[in-house]
């Protein structure tokens, strides 16, 4: 729940939270952070919005949007990840 309320809190229409960024703002450690994001992404909940080069790392790093707030595909986006990122999810028990 941290880390989604930090994902909505962090998130622009310009720019969306990395990882590290999302695990500072909820003060959860990278470990747990990192597995839970992988988490609510396959689950649908958080969704790639776009990449960002940053100075801790040599390729560029996801941004974290939820799924509500994920921008339209536009054609910098591929086909398949736009399918991906609006594939419906049951809802969870």
């Amino acid at each position: 729940m941290a880390l989604l309320k930090a994902a909505r809190e962090l998130s622009t229409p310009k720019r969306g939270p990395t990882l590290r960024e999302l695990a500072h703002h909820a003060q959860v450690g990278m470990k747990a952070a990192r597995e839970t994001v992988a988490h609510m992404k396959r689950g649908g909940a958080l969704c790639i919005a776009r990449t960002r080069n940053v100075p801790y790392r040599n390729r560029p790093v996801a941004e974290y949007v939820p799924r509500a707030e994920a921008p339209e595909p536009g054609p910098d986006r591929s086909a398949l990840h736009s399918l991906l990122c609006s594939w419906p999810t049951a809802p969870a028990a």
